[in-house]
């Protein structure tokens, strides 16, 4: 898992659209609609409803919302480190879009499997500093990789079809060139000490889990 270095937060051509975008809406602006529904369910669909449609005809809406917001309020404010904390506090009513329904065991499995990566992912701001405890987080992170794997490769005999198979192969492809690239980031940054990289990578890593999750369910529900 090779990370960029200084450049990584800007030249993504080898990685793919940045993380953040992607995740600005499920991971903040989600929970914030959730709350307004329960207090005016009307104008909460209406609002999720334009923000959906907007975001699926304009692929980052929501994140330009979100740090237009942030400068107007001159905030100083990592986005990729909120979004990454924030991450590990979604109440399980926001994560019914990356939660399969089908009751067999494996699939119960990767539910509770990608939501403790996600979680372990999600403490990284707050540990990193701390080297002894984050080398502990980083064997973590590892076994939660490891274990979803597994599961997704136990998966694979529930997929109907030679397509539905291919599909989640290449999510799984996908998914370890990005839990490679999270390794190699690290390296550089026991190196160079750049921590925003370190969540930039995780924040992949959430992201592709999700593709997973998302895939997953679309051939198999």
């Amino acid at each position: 898992m090779q990370i960029p270095n200084k450049h990584y937060q800007t030249n993504s051509s080898s990685m793919g659209e940045m993380p953040t975008p992607a995740l600005v809406l499920p991971v903040i602006l989600r929970p914030i609609l959730a709350q307004l529904e329960r207090r005016d369910v009307g104008a909460a669909q209406s609002l999720r409803s334009s923000i959906l449609k907007t975001e699926q005809n304009n692929p980052g809406f929501c994140y330009d919302l979100i740090m237009a917001i942030v400068r107007k309020a001159e905030l100083n404010v990592n986005l990729n480190e909120s979004v990454l904390r924030l991450q590990g506090n979604l109440p399980e009513t926001d994560l019914n879009e990356y939660r399969l329904t089908r009751t067999e065991e494996p699939f119960q499995e990767l539910n509770r499997k990608s939501v403790a990566l996600k979680v372990i992912l999600s403490r990284i701001p707050d540990e990193i500093q701390d080297r002894k405890t984050f080398l502990e987080t980083i064997k973590e992170i590892a076994s939660a990789i490891k274990k979803l794997l597994d599961v997704v490769n136990e998966i694979g005999n529930f997929i109907p079809g030679v397509t539905g198979k291919q599909a989640v192969e290449q999510r799984k492809k996908e998914f370890v060139k990005y839990s490679k690239k999270f390794s190699t980031t690290l390296k550089e940054y026991f190196k160079e000490g750049q921590p925003n990289a370190v969540f930039i990578s995780a924040l992949y890593l959430i992201r592709q889990t999700n593709q997973i999750m998302l895939t997953v369910k679309s051939k198999c529900e």
